[in-house]
């Protein structure tokens, strides 16, 4: 007679990868809560461990620190917004259309993720220098690809000015929405950017192409 197969036995130990995936989502999610509640140095490991009921021995085995968490929040938020603009400029070829498309996506993505641009907004500069450094080169990348935007609809006579003045103000002014976005508001994020992006390009838009769509 032939034996039957015998399941392989799992070995104890190291989880599995869809479970430290699992236990770090809970973690990173855990921290996320906290951080824009409370603020990074307010909250403790312990507490971030029991919020994504993981033991304090385990939480060191899927973090490497506290800072880590931040690290990560920060940098995966960042790179989204950087992803969808490089998308955009990609997908344009008319730089005021592209422009708008830039803050339609900019204004979704911060109310998408309010709670991330909290902590961003309150708690980078508690990152150390090495993850201080790799997140300004992001929101620099981010902040290139919108100048070259608007300085192609300068160069095509479409906008009056192209100075970093105008983009650092916008990018400011739209990074605020972390601060005072409800979600119970009386307008949507689409109307939001839409609102935002008419106001800016009225005064932006060059004399001649005001009275082009």
């Amino acid at each position: 007679m032939t034996p039957e197969p015998v399941a392989p036995v799992r070995r104890r130990g190291r989880p599995r990868a869809t479970e430290r995936a699992d236990t770090r989502e809970r973690i990173n999610n855990a921290a996320l809560e906290l951080f824009s509640e409370r603020g990074f140095h307010a909250t403790g490991v312990a507490e971030i461990g029991a919020k994504a009921d993981v033991q304090r021995g385990a939480l060191y085995y899927h973090i490497g620190s506290k800072e880590d968490l931040l690290w990560a929040i920060l940098r995966d938020y960042t790179r989204l917004l950087l992803a969808d603009a490089e998308r955009i400029v990609e997908a344009e070829s008319d730089p005021v259309e592209t422009l708008r498309q830039l803050v339609r996506s900019h204004v979704e993505l911060i109310v998408a993720h309010r709670r991330a641009v909290a902590v961003h907004l309150r708690d980078a500069d508690a990152l150390t220098r090495e993850h201080a450094v790799v997140l300004q080169q992001l929101r620099d990348r981010i902040q290139r690809l919108w100048q070259d935007v608007i300085d192609a609809g300068h160069a095509a006579g479409h906008l009056r000015t192209a100075d970093h003045i105008v983009t650092n103000g916008l990018l400011g002014m739209l990074n605020s929405l972390g601060y005072w976005y409800r979600e119970r508001g009386t307008h949507s994020p689409a109307e939001i950017a839409d609102i935002l992006t008419d106001t800016v390009l009225s005064g932006l838009r060059a004399t001649d192409d005001n009275t082009k769509g």
